[in-house]
């Protein structure tokens, strides 16, 4: 006969060890005054807080369609994902997107495409991969202001500013031995050339309000440091200033001291256990005027081409630079626009979403202001922002891009998916983080492939959409090769029209003379 006592004896140890712990929650719950819907549903209340924890990862995964995420959708990482490991990245039954939707991109190809010949298959330095595309910039960096060392980068894709720091040594790693095998340069972002930038790709150093490795102790810059970096350094072959960045434009950045670890501390020479604050502006000089003599000094001394970047809104200073450059013959070598849109500093939302213009507004005011004093063909225009898919590569090329510049993309090649929780130093995948049980999971042998992978993928796909639309070269685009759909009563403008002006074309010469010249990059 089964009695109370024999019933409860029956009953499992760690059923009441469970009991007895969701008891104990129960009476937390009860008693604490901080949440709300905890203290009037007991223990169930936790899986509101779950749920909302995991659900990014929930409309990642379930909810979101394939076009419907930001700031990239699933398509578009997908693509990136399967050119990155040499999968089936084709999509079939047509396109899935709405081609009536403002903005939408058509790029017009010609009635008989540009017939290929050998020139166009740049063999890599094993001679084995008959159709790696390395599209060289068709502009030599430098030669207007005849700088010592003049640089025609090997490609037109490149990897843009993300720091030491910022990224883990592993992703940077990654990144640097992929750009040397494929032959993009590698911008080190402002937080100074680390031994991870060292395996062998060409480098642009970015140089930030903090001057990190080219610092004193209280933070102003050094000009002797800078010119002993770059000449221990041959591989750094320019130098980018930069003004702001499109996460957070006219704002400095923050570096905590909790992630500053000792390399970190020696390579940005800032103090161990203290929060490094950047600010938004420059020490080294205070106007525009001033900005042109240091740019001058450095190019000077380093024998480097020196550019700037920049985000955009007030065109004041735009208007100004531009003018003393036409009455002096000096300045920036390069100009770096960097869209709104653009993502991997950490930013407050209300400068992400709202603080600068995106890229196509951006880079075409800057370039007409460029332009009017014809300027457009004696420096080199670089765009960023969301351009590492083919179709916004060639719109940028199209609006006088000579170069473009890609981040997210390139940490989605290496393993990024989009978790969005770069500002925590908890990125799951180990890219965006110095912790060192998460960077673990990367290796770069593998991730360095991936990322060589993409970057062929991706100039294959521009050279061929270039060729498509009659062209050797993407320097060729003009404004009224790509239209953009209004949105309304299915109309379509040029880029022409819609932006009011037509990009300045570059001489070409020839697919074969940019492979021979003396001033491409890299190192075979």
């Amino acid at each position: 006969m089964l009695t109370v006592a024999s019933f409860f004896s029956s009953i499992p140890i760690w059923i009441y060890v469970l009991a007895g712990l969701l008891l104990i929650v129960a009476l937390r719950d009860i008693l604490q005054r901080k949440h709300t819907i905890q203290h009037n549903f007991p223990v169930v209340g936790h899986f509101r807080y779950l749920l909302e924890t995991i659900g990014p990862e929930l409309r990642q995964y379930i909810v979101a369609n394939n076009r419907e995420e930001l700031p990239f959708n699933r398509r578009q990482r997908s693509w990136i994902y399967a050119s990155s490991k040499k999968e089936n990245n084709y999509q079939g039954f047509g396109t899935d997107q709405n081609m009536q939707e403002p903005g939408y991109v058509f790029v017009k190809p010609t009635m008989l495409p540009f017939k290929l010949d050998s020139t166009h298959h740049h063999h890599v330095k094993n001679g084995n991969d008959p159709h790696h595309y390395t599209i060289p910039s068709a502009k030599v960096i430098g030669e207007y202001h005849r700088r010592k060392r003049p640089y025609r980068p090997r490609s037109v894709v490149n990897v843009s500013a993300m720091s030491f720091g910022s990224l883990s040594s592993r992703a940077i790693e990654s990144l640097n031995k992929g750009s040397f095998q494929f032959g993009n340069y590698h911008n080190t972002g402002e937080g100074g050339l680390s031994p991870y930038h060292r395996f062998g790709a060409d480098v642009v150093f970015n140089m930030g309000t903090s001057y990190f490795g080219v610092r004193d102790d209280e933070g102003n810059f050094v000009m002797e440091k800078l010119v002993k970096m770059t000449e221990n350094n041959p591989f750094v072959r320019m130098i980018e200033l930069k003004l702001s960045q499109g996460a957070k434009p006219g704002k400095g950045g923050v570096l905590p001291a909790s992630k500053i670890t000792a390399e970190i501390a020696e390579i940005r020479h800032v103090p161990m256990g203290k929060d490094v604050v950047s600010p938004a502006y420059h020490s080294a000089f205070s106007n525009v005027s001033e900005m042109i003599d240091f740019i001058e000094e450095m190019a000077e001394k380093t024998g480097l081409p020196v550019g700037i970047k920049s985000a955009v809104g007030k065109t004041d200073m735009w208007e100004q630079l531009a003018d003393l450059m036409v009455e002096t013959g000096k300045g920036p070598d390069f100009i770096t626009i960097d869209g709104g849109e653009g993502g991997t500093g950490a930013a407050p939302p209300s400068f992400a979403d709202h603080v600068a213009l995106p890229l196509v507004f951006a880079f075409s005011t800057i370039y007409k202001i460029f332009q009017k004093r014809n300027l457009t063909d004696k420096i080199t225009f670089i765009a960023s922002g969301k351009l590492g898919l083919p179709a916004q590569a060639v719109m940028a090329f199209a609006m006088g891009a000579d170069i473009i510049n890609v981040a997210r993309e390139a940490m989605m090649s290496i393993g990024c998916i989009q978790a969005q929780i770069c500002h925590t130093n908890r990125c799951p995948t180990g890219i965006a983080t110095n912790n060192k049980w998460l960077e673990a999971g990367i290796d770069p042998a593998l991730k360095s492939q991936r990322f060589n992978n993409y970057m062929k993928t991706l100039a294959k796909e521009i050279i061929e959409i270039t060729h498509a639309t009659g062209y050797e070269h993407p320097c060729q685009f003009g404004m009224n090769d790509v239209d953009i759909s209004m949105g309304d009563h299915n109309s379509i403008i040029s880029m022409a029209n819609n932006y009011g002006y037509l990009k300045t074309i570059v001489p070409y010469p020839g697919f074969k003379a940019l492979l021979e010249c003396p001033h491409l990059g890299g190192r075979a």
